[in-house]
């Protein structure tokens, strides 16, 4: 029963799982930019001396192609997550749990506190009507 165990470290490792605050998404957000701005440049500038040296090598510029579309699909990620975090905050309804965190957009759970997400909202209102 190997598998058994694995199955629940994984669900424990998911369960932890806690977003990280904006401004760590925002700076992890610049230096993948960076990170995708020199990776582009490196891949021209690759092509290009594959065409002067007419050996191309299509399995390699895949594999640098590859690497740029996971990074632009976290940055996407990233992008998403800043966005309906500040859409809440906009909207009002329920935007901030009771530990201080934001709820991103369709979540049923607190991501820092794991509160559900009707209990945090309920709570608040209640403070806020003291």
């Amino acid at each position: 029963m190997p598998g058994h165990r694995n199955e629940g470290s994984a669900a424990k490792r998911t369960a932890s799982y806690t977003t990280p605050p904006p401004r760590e998404l925002k700076r992890e957000r610049k230096s993948l930019l960076l990170v995708r701005e020199e990776r582009l440049r490196d891949l021209g500038g690759l092509a290009l001396e594959m065409y002067k040296r007419d050996r191309f090598s299509a399995g390699l510029v895949v594999e640098r192609c590859a690497e740029l579309v996971a990074i632009e699909a976290r940055i996407q990620e990233i992008d998403s997550l800043l966005d309906g975090s500040a859409r809440l905050r906009k909207e009002g309804i329920g935007a901030i749990c009771v530990c201080g965190a934001p709820f991103l957009f369709g979540a049923r759970f607190c991501a820092t506190c794991g509160r559900p997400v009707a209990e945090a909202t309920a709570h608040g209102s209640l403070e806020a009507g003291k």
